[in-house]
């Protein structure tokens, strides 16, 4: 079956309403409370900001949280603002990527909790948020199709996928004549960029897959506000921040530092332009708690980088 473009389909194009960022929900019900993430989501809007991505899991890891505490606010943002029409959200299920969790019943049962929550009857985009080894791939393929051809998920997606396992996804859902994944969502910036560099980022040029990494900022650290562990040591991105610090990555934010002084921009605005420079990269995801960050960030979408400076950063 012939595919359109992913990209023109979600609006993320500057021409075709939005800025080529997304907003990235995982800090709503997490590190910010309902108040500072209308904040936060009033400020991306007003920067012309036109996508968010969530996840049926963000924030399950809070004391207290069940799940679907973004993808609520999300929703109540849109309805207390009246901009549902204008937003394209995209959501997950199948967070944690344990046995059987994308089973066609509890994809189902999924996608009607986040569109509940989400206070809509589609979500633009529906991921897979992690691979399901032992669920059968054409049971996969099945109720993914039946969400995108009842108009309850206007796009389909596969985070954290390799490139093989994407590649034989899409080969089912060819032989089936059901709607592929289009969209992909790997774990990729300046620091991190085995999981997408190579087979996969060739899969998505050839196969003109859009690629929406997230951690485009490296849980912050690409914002260079650290000068050392010691700077997010207890905070709740110790973790992401921790994994981030791979070997070099020091000498890279230092080179990032110094290539955004001489832009006048940014270590964040140059880490984000930079991504947009990929190959295959659509937008990246990046989040924010503040207007203000909200603000920075959206800077990045209007950053065009030389070539020389790209090649600094390689």
């Amino acid at each position: 079956m012939a595919e359109t473009n992913p990209v023109d389909r979600l609006a993320l194009h500057p021409a075709l309403g939005g800025i080529p960022l997304v907003l990235g929900g995982n800090v709503f019900g997490w590190t910010i409370d309902r108040d500072r993430s209308f904040a936060v989501l009033d400020a991306f809007f007003e920067a012309g900001g036109r996508m968010i991505d969530t996840a049926e899991g963000y924030s399950d890891w809070v004391p207290g949280n069940q799940g679907g505490e973004s993808e609520a606010i999300i929703g109540a943002w849109m309805e207390s603002r009246g901009v549902r029409a204008a937003m394209r959200i995209g959501t997950k299920t199948g967070q944690g990527g344990g046995p059987n969790v994308l089973r066609p019943e509890k994809v189902r049962q999924a996608l009607e909790g986040s569109l509940e929550r989400l206070r809509t009857d589609y979500v633009d985009l529906y991921y897979a948020h992690r691979d399901d080894l032992t669920t059968p791939l054409d049971e996969v393929v099945s109720v993914y199709n039946e969400a995108f051809r009842t108009g309850r998920a206007r796009e389909l997606g596969a985070s954290n996928y390799s490139a093989e396992r994407l590649s034989g996804i899409r080969a089912v859902a060819r032989k089936a004549g059901a709607q592929p994944f289009t969209v992909i969502q790997p774990h990729y910036n300046l620091v991190a960029r085995s999981q997408f560099e190579g087979a996969l980022q060739d899969m998505a040029v050839r196969d003109d897959i859009a690629v929406m990494p997230y951690y485009g900022l490296a849980a912050g650290f690409l914002t260079g506000k650290y000068n050392s562990p010691e700077d997010w040591a207890g905070s709740g991105r110790s973790g992401g921040l921790d994994r981030a610090v791979t070997d070099g990555a020091w000498a890279k934010l230092d080179a990032l530092r110094r290539v955004a002084a001489q832009l006048g921009a940014t270590p964040a605005q140059l880490a984000l332009a930079w991504l947009r420079t990929r190959p295959g990269v659509a937008a990246p995801i990046a989040s924010a708690t503040t207007p203000e960050q909200v603000r920075e960030l959206a800077g990045a979408a209007r950053l065009d980088l030389p070539v020389d400076v790209c090649d600094i950063l390689e």
